[in-house]
């Protein structure tokens, strides 16, 4: 038997009232880099929701009547707790999820200790409005309360990330929350619940309950106790998540996938544009929902851009992601491994060409991870517009690189998709970046780099990528609710 076999398997356990309580069955969770089954996660169903919702009702009254400079102090506390234990975080995450050692600890987890922080700082900032009618002898003002339970759906792309960017501003706001993580990436999210006793976190308020979409998410949706759902994944469980919740009117946020585009012009630096544009394609194994995977190049760099691009994007190591010196990790699972791969094979089948990286170049393992989910970064050059390639969202090591000719042309090929979430633009012309980015059907533009973040700002998408914004004003309208008072006086 192989090492991960001998040593009994990492068993995770739901966190319902302040307590860790063990589940009537488990599904195995796996090691995307070596193949192997790596820990049990619970499979929880209608009974352990219940019970967690339960707990967050329990645990509301005396939670949202703490002052917000109080819930600040226990925020600022856990962040404290993730970050003393960053490097453990680090490596259950990479380990789990399959991304680089290097990611997991420059991203992942110091983003997660940032929500925290971020939502303790901002929640002590908010103000309400206030009008007067002085001819009627009338003021009116506004209040806001948190609003109850919160389901918190959260995917296996940035695990601990994606799951206290929702965590933070719910509870920050006064909300109780019951969530549920991937059940492909539980391991960062039990982790944390160890460390919600000792931030001061009281028993109920944070309730995580781990298993599948179908079963436990499902029955977290259906809560009729549950008035509101924040989700980020994929638009297809969105839009069962938009059917389940309809008959209890309940408030959602979702964030969904995008088919990003990046146009390069002319005249764009390519000393930056390039290594940015290799990075937003394939970081964390282009399992990012704002990786760039279609790449539009103004015909008079396109070969000149398609010769750097395809030099540097082979120049990314793909490897055992627990080396410091890998760039690309391995993929989810299995079977994403295979989805992602039959985009290539299709867009070949089109007549398109790989010019590097999957069915193109070898690619060379350590033994521990022959059995492994890796793919290399691959570029694919002369696709259609209408292929599956450039209009799906394919969630990998893959981009495709087109020409065009005028400004005109690439804005409307670019809102050709049904996703608006993120573009980039590469220009030196002031006034074009201006006017591109403008007409881009895109909820978030970036000019000349990409993934900088500025957590106040509204993020999200538009079309199929999404309802509703997240960021400091907009999670905490999300996560509360307004009243309008009229004094006659």
């Amino acid at each position: 038997p192989t090492m991960a076999h001998s040593k009994a398997l990492l068993v995770l356990e739901n966190f319902i009232g302040g307590k860790f309580v063990p589940c009537s069955s488990y599904i195995d969770s796996y090691n995307p880099s070596t193949g192997d089954v790596y820990c049990r996660v619970p499979d929880s169903g209608r009974e352990e929701v219940e019970a967690a919702v339960k707990a967050a009702k329990a645990a509301f009254p005396i939670w949202s009547s703490k002052s917000p400079l109080e819930r600040s102090q226990i925020l600022n506390k856990l962040a404290d707790l993730i970050e003393h234990d960053l490097e453990a975080f680090a490596q259950a995450e990479s380990k789990d999820q399959g991304k680089t050692i290097m990611f997991a600890r420059t991203v992942d987890i110091p983003r997660a200790v940032h929500n925290f922080r971020f939502f303790a700082s901002s929640i002590l900032h908010h103000v309400t409005e206030c009008t007067e009618m002085p001819a009627l002898g009338c003021m009116h003002y506004t209040s806001r309360a948190p609003v109850g339970v919160a389901g918190l759906i959260s995917p296996w792309n940035l695990p601990l990330y994606l799951l206290t960017w929702k965590i933070a501003p719910a509870i920050a706001c006064g909300n109780t929350v019951v969530a549920k993580p991937s059940e492909m990436t539980s391991v960062t999210a039990w982790m944390m619940c160890k460390l919600l006793d000792k931030a001061g976190v009281p028993p109920g308020v944070v309730n995580v309950v781990f298993g599948t979409g179908a079963k436990a998410g499902e029955a977290l949706v259906c809560h009729p106790d549950v008035p509101l759902i924040s989700f980020t994944g994929s638009t297809l469980t969105a839009q069962r998540i938009t059917e389940k919740s309809a008959p209890h009117c309940k408030r959602l946020s979702l964030e969904l996938g995008g088919k990003n585009p990046a146009i390069i012009f002319d005249d764009a630096d390519l000393s930056q544009c390039i290594p940015t544009t290799v990075r937003s394609s394939f970081a964390n194994q282009g399992e990012i929902c704002l990786c760039t995977s279609r790449i539009f190049v103004q015909r008079g760099i396109y070969n000149e851009f398609l010769k750097k691009f395809v030099a540097e994007a082979k120049k990314w190591k793909t490897g055992n992601p627990s080396d410091p010196t890998s760039d690309v990790g391995a993929l989810i699972s299995k079977e994403h491994l295979e989805k992602v791969r039959n985009y290539v094979k299709k867009a070949q089948a089109e007549g398109a060409r790989v010019l590097c990286g999957e069915g193109v170049d070898p690619l060379a393992l350590p033994p521990g991870n022959q059995k492994g989910y890796f793919m290399l970064p691959t570029v694919i050059a002369e696709v259609k517009d209408e292929s599956c390639c450039m209009q799906e969202e394919i969630f990998g090591p893959v981009t495709c690189v087109v020409a065009f000719d005028t400004e005109e042309e690439v804005i409307e090929r670019a809102n050709g998709v049904k996703y608006g979430l993120a573009a980039t633009v590469w220009s030196s012309n002031v006034g074009r970046v201006h006017r591109v980015a403008h007409r881009l059907q895109s909820g978030l533009v970036w000019t000349n780099c990409w993934l900088v973040r500025d957590l106040n700002l509204p993020f999200g998408g538009m079309k199929a990528s999404g309802i509703g914004r997240e960021g400091a004003k907009d999670s905490y309208e999300f996560f509360t609710e307004v009243k309008t008072i009229t004094i006659k006086h």
